[in-house]
């Protein structure tokens, strides 16, 4: 029994002589990772042209020289833009066709000047402008949407109705997408 008692005194003494084992904690630290993308609106395929041609009835009636509105009405463009936000709004502004090489007024039954309405449709949204009068439409909400929009001309007519003047005309339709924007508090 002396002999176990002293065996077991070893084995608590060397048990004594060893280091304690390391403790295993763990411990998390922490990145936070934050980004931002800003509410905008690009034009991807931003113009395109309408050749109208000959813009004046041809012929020999009543009507000749005067404005033939098939060469514009009717007439459809498509552009390609985006916007990734969702108050984004598109506007239209017709601007009127005006001869460019015949600059004054002109005498009493001729016209320089054609104007027509512009319709730009978008995420089932429809923007239309006259050139009749100045500045763009008023907005219409687009949205967040990628893909066509489609820029259709009609009602075109000169203002007296009178014969066109010769020359080149020249006149644009301007699509405008707005990111909304969100002031600063």
């Amino acid at each position: 029994m002396k002999t176990s008692i002293l065996a077991v005194a070893a084995v608590i003494a060397a048990t004594a002589a060893l280091p304690a084992a390391a403790q295993t904690t763990s411990a998390t630290g922490t990145v936070t990772i934050n980004g931002s993308v800003a509410d905008r609106c690009q034009f991807t395929l931003p113009s395109d042209v309408i050749n109208a041609g000959e813009l004046s009835l041809q012929g020999s009636g009543a009507t000749a020289g005067k404005l033939d509105s098939s060469k514009l009405d009717g007439q459809t463009r498509t552009l390609q833009g985006w916007c990734n936000g969702t108050a984004a709004t598109m506007s239209v502004e017709a601007q009127r066709l005006v001869n460019t090489t015949f600059t004054t007024t002109p005498p009493a039954g001729f016209d320089r000047v054609v104007n027509y309405t512009a319709t730009a449709a978008a995420n089932s949204a429809n923007a239309t402008d006259t050139s009749v009068t100045d500045g763009a439409g008023s907005a219409v909400p687009v949205g967040m949407f990628t893909g066509d929009v489609k820029v259709t001309l009609s009602g075109s007519s000169s203002p007296t109705s009178g014969l066109l003047v010769a020359g080149d005309y020249s006149g644009q339709v301007l699509v405008t997408l707005t990111p909304s924007v969100t002031p600063a508090p």
